[in-house]
């Protein structure tokens, strides 16, 4: 995405500069992003040009958007930063001397775009679909898991209540209010390929049938999907079930139990990659608006877009035009 540099951008007066991660990263997210596909696919929902104020371009508030995902932005946060940062502004394509940042307000519109049309749902299975093309296709196995993203537990609100669609579960001694969002994850290359998202009180098992894509040879996941066979092989016939054993009031595991757990949870861990991208490196640990829908779409942007980061080293070694 290029555009005429104005003369305040394009001299520069600095002897030392360094290239930091954050501009690496956006270089290298440049690279791997499918653009042309994505706002294909965003396009026929997009504002056309009429006798009103023109709308910003497409790529340019998808551009936008994203670097919401990656550096944890709000509306006006990310205002603020395509302001303060050059970095960003560069890979947005923003020149200060000739136009200036689209206000919140724009920022905010696009973004209820996407939730209206659900197409966050639409760009991860895009993505995904990007990815197999580039080599980057399903194996046999699929190991599932559940985790939970909190949500404002305060009364402290015009409403005075919590938000109706998140609930509270119990994990250990420790009490969570908010969601879960279940995931299959592709037992060799460790990218999402199913994704739900539920009240945090929904156990992790009800899900597994929605996270399964039906070709599996094995399916893993920790002792919380235990008793699932006759799902599992109601969605994936040819799949064995590979999900750790628990025991229960009555029954203690026996040593061959415990040392099949161990064996099979070095398989079933690889899950907890997804995961570290989306919470760590995104930074995603809270909820960022009320009801389940507007953070479904943006989960569904999140995770596309952590499948990108987790091979973007494979997408970059593949020859030009692959």
């Amino acid at each position: 995405m290029k555009s005429q540099k104005s003369l305040a951008n394009a001299v520069t007066f600095e002897k030392f500069k360094k290239t930091t991660r954050r501009e690496q990263f956006l270089a290298e997210m440049e690279q791997v992003v499918p653009w042309k596909e994505l706002c294909a696919l965003i396009e026929p929902y997009y504002p056309k040009l009429g006798r009103g104020r023109p709308p910003i371009g497409l790529e340019r508030m998808l551009r936008i958007h994203f670097l919401q995902s990656w550096f944890n932005l709000s509306d006006p946060g990310a205002e603020e930063a395509l302001y303060d940062m050059e970095s960003m502004r560069r890979f947005v394509g923003i020149d200060l001397g000739n136009e200036p940042v689209p206000d919140e307000t724009t920022i905010c519109k696009f973004r209820h775009l996407l939730e209206a049309h659900d197409l966050g749902k639409m760009i991860f299975r895009e993505v995904n679909a990007h990815l197999e093309s580039r080599g980057m296709r399903l194996s046999e196995g699929t190991i599932v898991d559940a985790t939970i993203v909190n949500a404002p537990s305060s009364t402290k609100n015009k409403e005075k209540k919590r938000d109706p669609e998140m609930h509270s579960t119990k994990k250990g001694n420790q009490f969570y209010f908010g969601m879960k969002i279940h995931v299959g994850v592709d037992k060799a290359t460790k990218l999402a390929h199913s994704l739900v998202t539920t009240p945090a009180n929904v156990h992790d098992s009800h899900l597994i049938g929605e996270l399964l894509h039906g070709g599996e040879s094995g399916v893993w996941g920790d002792s919380a999907y235990m008793g699932k066979t006759e799902v599992i092989n109601n969605k994936a016939p040819m799949a064995s079930d590979n999900t750790n054993r628990r025991s229960t009031r009555n029954r203690k595991l026996t040593e061959e139990e415990k040392e099949r757990n161990k064996m099979l949870s070095k398989t079933r861990v690889r899950v907890e990659h997804v995961f570290g991208v989306v919470k760590n490196v995104f930074g995603y640990r809270k909820v960022r608006y009320k009801g389940l829908a507007k953070n479904t779409n943006g989960i569904h942007v999140l995770f596309a877009l952590s499948n990108l980061y987790m091979v973007r080293r494979e997408l970059l070694s593949l020859p030009a035009g692959v």
